[in-house]
């Protein structure tokens, strides 16, 4: 009994936080979100820098690993085969690639860096051109790879050595028994901290664009209570969708959501100028891979790096622990090679196409109605997805689909993260308990709730400023991480006969 209530300190103290967040929050808002943008202009002029190394070094990682002996290493034991086949395997990938923000972002993100460029002239072809490959840039390759390492993490020490489903399972190798002590409840808190506010962070663009929604469509009146009402009904819809173990209505809506997501980019492809699509994204494409090291480590536009990358990469980081888990759970079996380079490439490149096709017809459809797009976008970026198909045929039907797809991609993550939150609070059980799925659905829509209000007209900030405070700390613990990894897989691959250790040095 004993050992339950000190195993429990997680919950406790996480529920602590939260509860805190959100009743200060409450009655101090302003005073709230002065705290919040002093630490965002901290965090992004002192240590903008840090979130760019560490991403970027992440990739080496990953590619170093994927490709060493220690590749060949299993998310699993060694007789333990692929629970699913590689379609299968891959269309959960795809499935898992799209959320509330490729949705959100598709339109706005291009449009908005048109405007506001990284180096070149606003408004040009050069505007254009660069746009594309800062929006690949961001939703490309680097997310994919943070996700497939807190994955690796949480589903090599799990599925190989029988640890709880937890972050801290991953220090072992450097902490040893300390796992089970403060300093192991500590990582895990951090966790839990992290994904909270990075999912509060994808719930309120999903509000917020459901709400611009209903106002460029029907001219509804909208405004924070309203905003705060939408979360507080699609709260309650996944909230009893988690506890209520409706999987089949869960994976209705995820099927939904994908045919949805295929409809309406085969849709806009065909009607929003293939031809004009189809170049942009040859060229740009081409663009982003020919400066990607460059575009890693950028920091001459100062502004810019820190409203947008520094914002992204702290928002996947803060997803690492719920998307990480996702891409480990399904990818048991897989040797760590086809799971690293996998889960890197093949939601990214979804992605790409994605991004491609909105972000083409974007331009091109803004253009030929006169700049229509880029005029709702600079009014209310929310808006940018429903003002483009206002320039496609058969808006009177697209657009209550796309709200429907909104809906869908923010129940599917929503659902998801609540699940998540309650197995690391609940001793990494892989069917944790309901009422602790209950707490933390009604605790996300609480956060996302008191970002919003405190938030005003200034939403993304305040969004983006919660996603970079709390990904910081576990950004430090995604460095030990990788570090305690490879120490492992070092051992594992010499003790499996896969790499031979001499002198400090390993060779194949």
């Amino acid at each position: 009994m004993a050992q339950k209530k000190k195993e429990n300190q997680v919950l406790i103290i996480s529920g602590i936080i939260v509860a805190a967040f959100v009743a200060f929050g409450a009655f101090f808002p302003k005073t709230l979100e002065t705290i919040a943008n002093m630490l965002f202009s901290t965090l992004t002029d002192k240590f903008g820098w840090m979130y760019l190394i560490i991403v970027f070094l992440m990739v080496i990682f990953a590619v170093f690993i994927a490709l060493s002996p220690m590749g060949k290493l299993k998310m699993g034991k060694p007789e333990d085969k692929p629970e699913f086949s590689d379609f299968q395997w891959f269309t959960m990938l795809f499935g898992g690639s799209m959320g509330i923000g490729l949705v959100f972002y598709s339109v706005a993100e291009p449009l908005m860096d048109y405007v506001s460029p990284p180096s070149a002239a606003a408004e040009t072809t050069e505007a254009m051109y660069e746009s594309m490959e800062t929006v690949f840039f961001h939703w490309g390759f680097h997310p994919w790879v943070i996700f497939a390492i807190g994955g690796l993490a949480l589903g090599y020490f799990s599925f190989k050595k029988d640890k709880p489903f937890l972050v801290s399972s991953a220090f072992e190798p450097l902490i040893g028994d300390k796992v089970n002590g403060p300093i192991g409840k500590a990582i895990d808190i951090l966790a839990v901290f992290a994904t909270i506010f990075g999912v509060a962070t994808s719930l309120g663009l999903g509000a917020s664009q459901i709400v611009g929604g209903l106002s460029y469509i029907y001219g509804m009146k909208t405004g924070t209570v309203l905003t705060c009402i939408i979360i507080a009904v699609i709260t309650v819809c996944f909230t009893v969708a988690t506890i209520s173990g409706l999987q089949k209505g869960i994976q209705l809506i995820a099927d939904i959501k994908i045919w949805l997501s295929i409809g309406f980019m085969i849709f806009i492809f065909v009607f929003g100028g293939a031809v004009f699509i189809l170049d942009l994204f040859t060229n740009t494409f081409g663009g982003y891979l020919g400066n990607i090291i460059e575009k890693s480590l950028w920091m001459e536009n100062k502004s810019f790096v820190s409203g947008w990358t520094v914002f992204y990469w702290a928002w996947w980081i803060a997803w690492a622990p719920f998307c990480g888990q996702f891409c480990a759970r399904v990818s048991r079996g897989r040797t760590i090679r086809q799971y690293l380079l996998t889960v890197s490439v093949l939601p990214a490149l979804f992605s790409f196409v994605w991004l491609g096709i909105y972000g083409g017809a974007a331009f091109n459809l803004n253009e030929i109605g006169g700049g229509k797009i880029l005029e709702a976008v600079n009014t209310d970026y929310t808006t940018g997805l429903f003002a483009l198909l206002g320039e496609l045929p058969i808006y009177a039907v697209t657009a209550p689909l796309a709200l429907i797809l909104i809906v869908f991609s923010f129940l599917g993550s929503a659902n998801s993260a609540t699940y998540v939150l309650s197995m690391l609070t609940d001793h990494g059980n892989m069917d944790p308990d309901k009422k602790l799925r209950a707490g933390w659905g009604i605790a996300q829509g609480a956060v996302t709730i008191i970002c919003i209000v405190i938030g005003g007209t200034s939403v993304l900030k305040i969004l983006q400023t919660t996603s970079i405070v709390a990904a910081f700390p576990y950004m430090i613990i995604m460095i030990f991480m990788c570090v305690a990894i490879y120490k492992t897989l070092l051992k594992d691959a010499v003790a499996e006969g896969l790499m031979k250790e001499k002198k400090g040095r390993q060779e194949k």
